[in-house]
């Protein structure tokens, strides 16, 4: 288990050498960004200094860039406010890290405000969920949702399809009647297998398709899709890093790919934002506190993520 001061040490000792690579890499390259999670003390509060040192770590580790307030970053546990509060801390510590926001809401109201916020603030883009209270709406009324995000946009603009939590797909039809707007960047797909994303990618090849499913990575790269978004690669950066890097280097990804998938299996039968949480601490960091409905990981389940992770 390394103490903070090492933690520390060999994020400045490597963070040059990180944020060079992030920066050679192109806004039309594939990227690599983590799906952050939000640091917070052991009240629940949001932690300001914990994540400067946090966005370090993933800078050093390797990423281009970090998602705020995503799934793996406890969005809806926050008010709008809150999320703001955060939004403001990633661009403060950023460095050389590029910044996407996550600002979806059950309402256009708040969804539009947090857009203009994360404008003024200086985020590089947003993701929009869907509307996620009501199911099944139809394709004309989501587009009717998005349209004025689309059209009020000064950021490029993601849309996030996450059905198994939100409940509403990001579906084909969708994007057809939406890719006419400018601002419409692409998608974050964390749902679809790999069949189900080579299509997107196809049959959008002017849309940023990225995938937030480690094992669909290798698949992605290889057929032009924008990269990752990840949640567990907190914990896993170096093994997603080399399956950029052996892509960038024109060798078979397949082999880093593999590791990677054997190394996430580690948090499988885990709570994962506390589980990964938790995995910081033994590198080094201080472990985040936790906002209901989710708890801190017992002292035997944290044993044995420990051996399962050897850290």
């Amino acid at each position: 288990m390394r103490t903070r001061r090492q933690f520390l040490h060999a994020v400045s000792a490597v963070a040059s050498l990180s944020g060079a690579r992030a920066a050679k890499s192109g806004s039309d390259s594939p990227q690599f960004l983590v799906a952050a999670l939000t640091m917070l003390d052991k009240r629940g509060r949001f932690d300001d200094g914990l994540n400067r040192d946090y966005l370090a770590y993933l800078a050093a580790g390797g990423a281009g860039g970090a998602l705020a307030l995503g799934t793996t970053g406890e969005f809806s546990s926050f008010s709008v406010a809150e999320r703001k509060q955060i939004l403001e801390s990633f661009l403060r510590h950023k460095g050389k890290l590029s910044v996407m926001a996550q600002i979806g809401t059950p309402n256009l109201p708040e969804t539009l405000d947090l857009l203009d916020h994360a404008t003024r603030a200086g985020a590089g883009s947003v993701l929009v969920l869907p509307p996620f209270y009501f199911k099944n709406p139809s394709v004309e009324g989501l587009a009717a949702f998005f349209e004025p995000i689309l059209t009020a946009a000064k950021l490029p603009v993601y849309l996030y399809n996450i059905p198994q939590l939100s409940g509403v797909p990001i579906t084909a039809e969708l994007l057809r009647i939406l890719s006419r707007h400018e601002r419409l960047a692409g998608i974050k797909d964390s749902f679809s297998k790999a069949d189900a994303l080579v299509a997107f990618i196809r049959e959008f090849p002017k849309l940023r398709i990225i995938t937030g499913v480690p094992r669909n990575l290798t698949v992605d790269l290889r057929e032009g899709g924008a990269g990752i978004i990840s949640g567990n690669a907190s914990v896993f950066l170096r093994e997603t890093a080399a399956v950029f890097e052996a892509f960038r280097k024109g060798a078979d990804p397949q082999p880093a790919q593999a590791l990677l998938d054997t190394a996430g299996a580690a948090l499988s039968g885990y709570d994962g934002i506390p589980a990964m949480k938790y995995a910081l601490s033994r590198m080094g960091l201080r472990e985040s506190g936790y906002r209901p409905p989710f708890i801190e990981l017992p002292a035997q389940k944290k044993q044995d993520l420990a051996a399962r992770l050897k850290v």
